[in-house]
């Protein structure tokens, strides 16, 4: 794409040049424009912000500055406006999320950084009067989600208006863009780049891990009259049909048969719902390290957050109802720390690239194969080696079948070790965890009920009987116990975390004559890696099956 785009610079380079204009102070009008561009793109260019948020706070992430409001003036505006006619949009990159979108484009602005290629981003959830701003400088590439462009074409804005020169279009995870009920903007711009603004000149890109991941289709399903068996062949000709791709398309396979990578170390716990808290509590405090959580609810994301902090693991949590500024704040966060945990939707699911992510514990099993293996792609990346452990419930058996048998699993998943012997100081401390944070989450929603009931009762200017509040307001008498019972709880839970969880046994009394013994820093239980203590496992079960 950005050699496309310094193509189509090279063949216009001889007309964008204004002939009345001598070749020197073009040069120099050049450069000044350039000059400030670039400083107005360390500043503006690369905003990220919530549109109702005013404040001067700012932060990186790596890929984005967030600042507040500020305008510049381009320098030499008559020639800006002479030669943005001749800038139109050539690469456009549509992506499912947003912070996939800002990935991309710190990828692209890396790469392009020598060539003067501008590039903007267009994402929900941030100013969408700052976003037409960076489109007023005619960037070449444009990074996209397809809800705020469709808004902004919609709108007619000048630089999207005409997009019969669009040179690249690329569609990154493509087959999650046109499941049926996902991006309907993108079926409308899909529409009106094939028809009222075809080019053929245009070379169309399709990204995805899982393009080729097939599903076996039900016996019941094929039984009905004109069944199609669905095979790879099949499933791609669906999908270019739906992208609009014309003619026959190159296809560029790399899947692995299994899907998954090499060096992903794939294992599984069975157990009851309830006991998955102690089990992800148990990983976490067991194996430090840079670990996604994933789960299937924003729901199930906040009560983790709420039980995890509790107990002082310190979460960072990541779903589509926190603003946009967070979401970023967060993913910067764990990315920085070498012990720390994401909660997280399948919003992070796909092509985020996090450095070092050592573990992928999938809390609920994902409820399609494709899923799981973006899920599980977030770890093993680059040759690294990585783990990926799914807890199943009993209502997750039926997820975990169809997945196993799609992606054609050689051999069963192996079991997770766990050290059951520190398994009931775990469950004693997340009980009382639990029960601290429904005391908690009742608390506060409680209180925020009865502000909206008084608040609306005294718009209405009408008395409220006492029944009507949450549970009844409760006498000061029965609040204060509440709060004691409460304070008591977490002294309680504060002074559990206090001891030593993996403790290192020692058979005698006075294991040397002073009575001291000299011991790593770490404990014995946690030195020792997840990926480690299952290999360790795997080589036993191997031993052991040759010595029968």
């Amino acid at each position: 794409m950005i050699h496309s785009v310094l193509q189509w610079q090279k063949s216009n380079s001889s007309t964008t040049r204004n002939h009345s204009v001598p070749k020197e102070s073009y040069q120099h009008q050049d450069e000044t424009r350039w000059e400030n561009e670039d400083e107005a793109e360390k500043l503006i260019h690369q905003q990220v912000e919530d549109s109702g948020d005013e404040d001067d706070t700012s932060f990186t992430t790596g890929c984005v500055k967030v600042l507040e409001n500020i305008e510049f003036d381009s320098g030499d505006e008559t020639h800006t406006v002479g030669s943005h006619k001749k800038r139109p949009l050539l690469g456009l990159v549509l992506t499912p999320t947003r912070e996939l979108a800002v990935q991309v484009k710190h990828h692209i602005d890396a790469v392009a950084k020598f060539t003067g290629i501008k590039t903007a981003i267009l994402v929900g959830g941030m100013a969408a009067q700052k976003q037409e701003r960076v489109l007023n400088r005619k960037p070449e590439i444009v990074i996209a989600t397809p809800g705020r462009l469709w808004e902004l074409v919609k709108e007619r804005h000048p630089h999207l208006s005409n997009l019969r020169q669009l040179r690249c279009l690329v569609i990154d995870e493509a087959d999650r863009m046109v499941e049926k009920g996902h991006f309907a903007e993108l079926s409308q711009l899909l529409e009106i780049l094939n028809d009222s603004q075809y080019n053929p000149q245009r070379q169309t890109f399709v990204f995805s891990a899982t393009l080729t991941l097939v599903h076996q289709t039900p016996t019941r399903v094929l039984q009905k009259k004109n069944a199609k068996k669905m095979d790879k062949k099949t499933k791609l000709e669906l999908l270019m049909e739906k992208v609009g791709i014309k003619g026959k398309p190159k296809v560029i396979d790399l899947t692995r048969k299994e899907a998954t990578v090499e060096t992903l170390t794939e294992t599984r716990i069975h157990c009851n719902t309830d006991e998955k808290d102690y089990y992800l509590y148990y990983f976490l405090l067991q194996y430090p390290g840079r670990t996604m959580v994933f789960a299937n609810s924003i729901d199930c994301v906040k009560r983790l957050s709420s039980l995890l902090t509790i107990l002082n693991c310190d979460p960072l949590p990541l779903h589509a109802n926190m603003h946009q500024k967070q979401r970023l704040k967060n993913l910067e966060r764990f990315a920085e720390r070498d012990n720390c945990v994401l909660l997280t939707t399948d919003v992070a699911a796909r092509g985020l690239d996090i450095p070092n992510v050592q573990h992928v514990i999938h809390y609920q099993v994902p409820r399609t194969s494709e899923l799981y293996v973006h899920r599980s792609g977030r770890t093993a990346r680059a040759a690294n080696e990585g783990l990926s452990l799914l807890l199943i419930g009993p209502d997750d058996l039926i997820n975990f079948r169809k997945i196993y048998k799609t992606l054609e699993k050689s051999e069963e998943l192996p079991f997770f070790p766990v050290d059951t012997k520190c398994m009931t100081s775990i469950k004693e401390r997340m009980n009382l965890a639990r029960q601290i944070e429904k005391a908690e989450f009742f608390n506060s929603r409680a209180k925020q009920h009865d502000s909206w009931l008084q608040q609306a009762a005294e718009a209405l200017e009408v008395d409220l009987d006492d029944d009507m509040f949450m549970g009844r307001k409760a006498s000061e008498q029965e609040e204060s116990q509440k709060q004691k019972m409460l304070k008591g709880m977490k002294k309680q839970l504060k002074h559990m975390l206090s001891q030593p969880l993996f403790k290192v046994l020692m058979k005698t009394k006075y294991p040397t004559q002073s009575g001291k013994l000299l011991l790593p820093q770490t404990s014995v239980g946690i030195s020792e890696s997840a990926l480690g203590t299952v290999s360790k496992q795997q080589a036993k079960k191997k031993k052991s099956i040759k010595l029968n």
